[in-house]
């Protein structure tokens, strides 16, 4: 029987009983956990494990840990981390370098916990015009150097054996406005989105998961890359990437109507899946009812990410962290 084409959150730090009946019901593709749901070392375990006993199946479980502002782990629990635009620049040459130890630890600590999916890397290239909600999150501000972080990125959470979610197809970086609260209209011409936005994920589109930007690219569509057929078609043609598509999340005020419609256009555009984060039931029984189940394609696609999991092999934290003091040290005696 085909998985719901749906990740979903939970509104606790405990499954309620209804919560529980209901994704028994729903059984989502995966889910995603959130600050509201994250107390203890012990709790966290549980509640994973909890949400996995649901569905019956080792379900990826999702977070957001970049660092910086969206970081969902702190400590105790987790490295407290900057953002990712000033690491990348504090370490310099080192960069990539220190940016692969920072997301292997990043997915060591993330697996303790039961956590096996992280939305990261994020290859959107900043500019000065990106909205201030992006900017420093962002690896750089041109295309090599993004490229080259999102490489690394990507690689320490697959050697930590954390999935990687490459965000936000097919580019975040000239949006101006915040996607939680207005639609980013991006009216660059598209051989320039071609060869610099759009380049960067296509450097990236081997990698097994994607999500994607609440973004109207006005050179190819009026809608939304989310909800617009010709952007994921564009998604899958130009820049290659065969990797399960999850939306960002589906609530997010750029996307204008009701959770019910927003679910159909994006499955109908070539979404593999909808995200719903906030872990309202109301809200969840629409976008469950809406989305359906997974299509072959997307079956497919998701059966390769979950794949691309694995044990990773023991490694030895606290030389890792020597590693990236080292690294940043270097970086001072050469600035």
């Amino acid at each position: 029987m085909a998985q719901g084409a749906t990740i979903l959150g939970c509104s606790g730090s405990t499954l309620s009983a209804s919560e529980a009946s209901f994704f028994r019901e729903a059984d989502p593709f995966g889910f995603i956990v959130f600050d509201r749901n994250l107390e203890d070392h012990d709790q966290i375990l549980h509640l994973c494990e909890s949400l996995r006993d649901c569905v019956g199946r080792d379900a990826p479980i999702l977070i957001d840990q970049e660092g910086g502002r969206v970081q969902r782990l702190r400590p105790p629990l987790a490295t407290q981390w900057l953002p990712p635009l000033d690491d990348v620049k504090r370490y310099g040459a080192n960069a990539p370098r220190a940016m692969y130890l920072r997301y292997r630890i990043i997915a060591d600590e993330l697996m303790h916990l039961g956590i096996d999916a992280n939305c990261a890397p994020m290859v959107d290239i900043a500019s000065d015009e990106t909205h201030e909600f992006l900017k420093n999150r962002c690896y750089g501000n041109d295309l090599q150097s993004v490229v080259e972080i999102g490489q690394a990125v990507a690689g320490g959470l697959i050697d930590g054996g954390v999935l990687p979610v490459l965000k936000h197809i097919p580019g975040h970086g000239r949006a101006v406005s915040d996607s939680h609260l207005d639609l980013p209209i991006v009216d660059t011409n598209d051989e320039l989105l071609r060869q610099n936005d759009f380049a960067a994920f296509a450097a990236l589109n081997d990698l097994p998961m994607g999500m994607t930007a609440h973004i109207t690219y006005s050179a190819f569509d009026d809608r939304p890359a989310t909800l617009s057929s010709k952007m994921m078609g564009l998604i899958r043609a130009d820049i290659g990437f065969d990797g399960l598509i999850m939306t960002d999340d589906i609530t997010m005020k750029a996307l204008a109507g009701s959770l019910a419609e927003l679910s159909r256009l994006s499955i109908d555009a070539g979404c593999d899946v909808v995200l719903h984060c906030n872990g309202d039931m109301g809200e969840m029984q629409e976008v469950v009812e809406a989305s359906g189940t997974m299509n072959a394609a997307a079956i497919r696609r998701g059966e390769a990410a979950l794949a691309t999991r694995h044990t990773p092999d023991p490694v030895d934290i606290s030389h890792l962290h020597a590693q990236l003091e080292a690294l940043a040290n270097e970086a001072g005696n050469d600035a």
